[in-house]
């Protein structure tokens, strides 16, 4: 491979540079501080940032990114020629590959450009490390926001733990009137994930939220999407609590981040929801056992709300680790006890204040 010649703080900083991070929400938050940086180091730039339909429209209004490219990956092969087709008059200096996987490498590939970084070899899965011919240098499995920060410090640029939704007035009024509903303290209760091996079970989210309801006043509000299965789970929810909770389900990925940024606290699995709220500032609950809090947890505030059963309870588990096999089970390790002693705490340090 030839020798790394990346755009560095010394050097004149490229004037189109082409991002390329096209997964779910919670990588699209993720990163927001990387664009608000490079905005920060190279204002004359001209970003742009490749992104699915979805996540796009949490980027409206955002002065730091001058034009998001579409990728439909819904389309599924379809989607590489169309985008090959409406990038196809494009170029720019730098390519920025944040997704190294097979989907990233391909999209990264049909962006013209003359330097296109990507991950080191070890850490770019499928082979998408073909794609780059500049390369971040290997470092040990961290947490996903450190990973992607390493490369602002290989390009130069300083960090910045940014996260700004730029909501307008409008967008403002209507979450201060939905929070008017409600008059105690709102517990926003986010039940599911995409990926169900995610989820908590229905029987521990009930109770816990029959005891915040009773024991510490707050409101459960169910929110998320209205997909069939959310509403199913809303249905269960409401038959298993002794008095349901109010259910806010549905409506644009903004209006969601409205109502998390409006409630005072959320409890969610590892999903996109989840990251919106702790980078909104809301005090969050994260409940892992699938996944790794220590990779893919809330990141910079809000970790000591964090419920980690992926690595089990100290000296309850000789694995400090989980197998994929094992780590299937490990979000019914979850106990109600856990998840109530993490709200209560968030009542004492975060409400109180």
């Amino acid at each position: 491979m030839r020798p790394d010649r990346s755009p560095r703080s010394a050097d004149a900083p490229p004037r189109r540079v082409a991002i390329v991070l096209m997964s779910a929400v919670g990588s699209t938050v993720q990163g927001m501080p990387i664009v608000a940086s490079l905005r920060r180091a190279w204002p004359a730039a001209h970003i742009t940032w490749v992104l699915q339909p979805g996540p796009a429209t949490l980027m409206a209004g955002r002065p730091d990114v001058d034009r998001i490219q579409l990728f439909h990956r819904r389309l599924g092969a379809r989607a590489y020629s169309r985008f090959r087709r409406e990038v196809a008059a494009e170029t720019f200096d730098l390519v920025i590959c944040l997704q190294p996987n097979f989907k990233g490498g391909v999209v990264t590939r049909l962006l013209r450009a003359p330097k296109r970084l990507g991950h080191d070899r070890t850490r770019a899965r499928d082979l998408s490390w073909l794609a780059t011919n500049r390369r971040i240098p290997s470092a040990p499995v961290a947490h996903i926001q450190d990973e992607l920060f390493e490369f602002l410090d290989h390009l130069g640029v300083p960090r910045r733990l940014e996260w700004r939704f730029h909501f307008t007035e409008a967008e403002r009024e209507v979450s201060a009137r939905w929070r008017e509903r409600f008059s105690r303290p709102v517990l926003a209760v986010v039940p599911r994930s995409s990926n169900a091996r995610r989820n908590w079970t229905l029987e521990g989210t009930a109770r816990v939220i029959d005891a915040a309801a009773g024991d510490l006043g707050l409101q459960p509000v169910l929110l998320g999407g209205d997909s069939e299965e959310e509403l199913r789970d809303a249905r269960r929810l409401g038959e298993l609590c002794g008095a349901p909770p109010r259910v806010a389900l549905g409506g644009t990925l903004r209006e969601l981040a409205g109502r998390l940024y409006a409630s005072d606290l959320v409890l969610a699995p590892d999903t996109g929801p989840l990251h919106m709220a702790v980078a909104l500032g809301t005090p969050t609950i994260g409940l892992y056992g699938y996944t790794d809090p220590e990779r893919s947890g809330p990141y910079g505030r809000f970790t000591d709300l964090t419920v980690d059963r992926f690595r089990g309870r100290a000296g309850a588990d000789v694995e400090r680790k989980p197998s994929r096999d094992t780590r299937r089970r490990r979000m019914s390790r979850i106990r109600v006890e856990d998840v109530m002693l993490k709200l209560e705490r968030a009542m004492r340090s975060y409400l109180n204040t």
